[in-house]
C-alpha cells in the first residue's frame, strides 16, 4: 500500500488501515519479520498521528514556507534521497517545490537524489545503493 505512487487517503470516518488489502503481497524488498517489527513498534506508540496528518492535509495546498528568502535557513550540507515515484511528489507544489530548486532557498546546500523505480520507502528498497550514497555525501563534506 505504501510503496505505490498513489497516495492512501482515509476518509473522515475511516482509519488509514481500513484502506489495506491484507490479501496483497508484500513488496519483494519488505518481508514478514519487517511488518511484524513495524507492527510492534507502532503499537506501542499508535498509528494515528504519524499516518494522519500527512495524508488527510492533500487537500491543501501547502506551497513555500510563509516565511521570506531571509528567513531561517539551513546552512550545512545536507543531503535528500527520494524515489523518482515516491507518492510525495502528488502532494499539491511538492513536485515543483523540490525538482525547481525552489527548497535551496532555505536549504543552499541541499543535494538531491533521485532513484528509478524509488518509492517512498528507498532505503529499503535499495539499502545499499542509499547506504553509499550517504557514506559518499559524508566523505565530500568532511570538516
Amino acid at each position: 500500500m505504501f510503496s505505490k505512487s498513489e497516495i492512501p487517503i482515509a476518509s473522515e470516518n475511516q482509519e488509514i488501515m481500513d484502506l489495506v488489502d491484507p490479501s496483497a503481497p508484500l513488496p519483494s524488498w519488505f518481508t514478514e519479520e519487517d511488518l511484524s517489527a513495524y507492527g510492534d513498534l507502532y503499537h506501542k506508540s499508535g498509528f494515528q498521528t504519524p499516518l494522519q496528518v500527512p495524508y488527510r492535509s492533500f487537500a491543501e495546498n501547502i506551497g513555500s514556507p510563509q516565511q521570506g528568502v531571509d528567513g531561517p535557513k539551513v546552512e550545512g550540507p545536507a543531503l535528500l534521497i527520494m524515489g523518482e515515484e515516491d507518492y510525495v511528489f502528488k502532494f499539491p507544489g511538492m513536485e515543483e517545490y523540490l525538482k525547481s530548486g525552489e527548497v535551496k532557498k532555505y536549504v543552499p546546500n541541499l543535494e538531491v537524489v533521485y532513484l528509478p523505480q524509488g518509492c517512498h520507502f528507498v532505503h529499503e528498497q535499495f539499502p545499499d545503493q542509499v547506504n553509499q550514497l550517504i557514506l559518499d555525501f559524508l566523505t565530500r563534506n568532511k570538516y
